[in-house]
């Protein structure tokens, strides 16, 4: 049975932001009478902690969600990903790349054409073994793993060549069909983790995920992955890339915005209900002070007629 799912890292309290992403996955799910999962993307070695874990869980429970199974680990899963790194490798669409930031950012700059904000240009690319050999050397650390995207297209039916790119479509829920260059992304991490877009892949296959709810800041990542899914041979879900909440000041949810978690509105003398009130009534699924759970928004929730612009927090 397909199931939807929320996965949040845990390197911190969850803010409004993801409280409400996580009721909205909730409701997409149980509003087709479908499983709902929990996965804990905990790959971040340096900042992921049992105590965010633990409190992220006990929110998601405050604000009256539900899940079925025990949540599941990233880190308990990274055999899985290496599989699928080496399943790729095989194919000959994995390069090793040596590249820092600055390096990427500097050639990025240069004119040989536009690329994506962001995109990776293929600096190591092309390295014969010799240019490979050297370019450890002077790094004097593990290469990360990129995918080779160009060379993937024609094992990727829905994969097109444009003059730099490879390009690839989808249709998302909220947003319509969207269309976003492919670069040749990481896979595998210099310090041998796992890069978030194999390791979702994997987690969402596995875990038959049906429908991926989550925020739209990850709407650019989502070709990557449905690449990745026709490569691999994994079923690939359909999305639904909600809203998000902003501060005041229109800029992403963050500690400096103020009273910005469960906990925090609890102590300016709020409950999760009022919270759970507020979530709704900010995505039309109530009135203001209704003050209704999650269960009662089941029968009226209807993913077309979610609001597609962010909201802001109240100052």
């Amino acid at each position: 049975m397909a199931s939807g799912r929320f996965a949040p890292s845990p390197s911190g309290k969850l803010h409004l932001g993801n409280l409400r992403t996580a009721l909205l996955a909730w409701l997409f799910a149980r509003s087709a009478s479908s499983r709902f999962q929990v996965r804990i993307e905990d790959l971040d070695r340096d900042r992921s902690r049992p105590e965010h874990e633990q409190a992220q869980l006990g929110d998601l429970r405050a604000i009256g969600l539900d899940w079925d199974g025990p949540p599941v680990r990233q880190s308990d899963r990274t055999e899985l990903y290496r599989l699928a790194l080496h399943e790729l490798d095989d194919a000959g669409l994995v390069y090793p790349c040596w590249c820092t930031r600055a390096e990427i950012q500097a050639a990025a700059g240069a004119p040989h054409g536009p690329l994506p904000d962001g995109a990776y240009p293929g600096i190591c690319r092309e390295l014969s073994d010799a240019e490979r050999k050297h370019r450890h050397r002077e790094a004097g650390r593990p290469p990360s793993m990129r995918l080779h995207a160009r060379a993937s297209a024609e094992r990727a039916p829905s994969l097109r060549l444009d003059t730099h790119a490879a390009v690839i479509g989808f249709d998302d829920r909220l947003h319509g069909h969207v269309e976003r260059e492919v670069d040749d992304f990481v896979l595998w991490r210099w310090d041998d983790t796992p890069a978030y877009n194999l390791a979702v892949v994997i987690d969402d296959g596995d875990q038959h995920i049906g429908e991926v709810v989550r925020g739209d800041d990850l709407l650019d990542s989502t070709p990557r992955q449905l690449l990745l899914c026709q490569l691999l041979n994994v079923p690939a879900p359909t999305h639904a890339h909600v809203p998000l909440v902003l501060g005041p000041d229109g800029a992403r949810l963050a500690k400096r915005h103020g009273a910005v978690t469960l906990d925090e509105r609890v102590a300016l003398g709020e409950t999760p209900a009022d919270v759970v009130d507020w979530m709704a009534s900010s995505v039309g699924l109530c009135e203001p002070g209704e003050r209704p759970t999650p269960a009662q928004l089941i029968d009226r929730f209807d993913p077309a007629a979610l609001p597609r612009e962010p909201t802001v927090l109240p100052g």
